[in-house]
């Protein structure tokens, strides 16, 4: 039983930052899934991979696996690029990249 720890990017349809301050530990699948012969539709046999526990803070996530006998990884967050700041940006003289169409 592995667990993986992870800040959770934003969502394509999200254009704050909510819900991504916490850490989420998420159970690794131990078997693939399967299709149902007769529907098509895919399932699973695992129950823990519906689990999803969320933590304030990267070592209460940590603390909680190694005080349940769980093995786990732990993949920081990728930094985030600064964004523009206003449209104005986009003209202005100083531009490190050409502007182009």
């Amino acid at each position: 039983m592995v667990a993986r720890i992870y800040k959770p990017a934003k969502t394509a349809m999200q254009s704050g930052i909510a819900r991504t301050n916490e850490w989420v530990l998420e159970f690794e699948p131990q078997r693939p899934r399967t299709v149902d012969p007769l529907m098509g539709w895919t399932g699973q046999q695992d129950p823990r991979e519906q689990v999803q526990l969320t933590f304030e803070t990267k070592e209460e996530a940590i603390a909680y696996a190694e005080r349940n006998g769980i093995a786990y990884t732990v993949s920081d967050p990728q930094p985030r690029k600064p964004i523009l700041k206003s449209y104005a940006d986009n003209f202005k003289y100083g531009r490190i990249v050409a502007w182009t169409h």
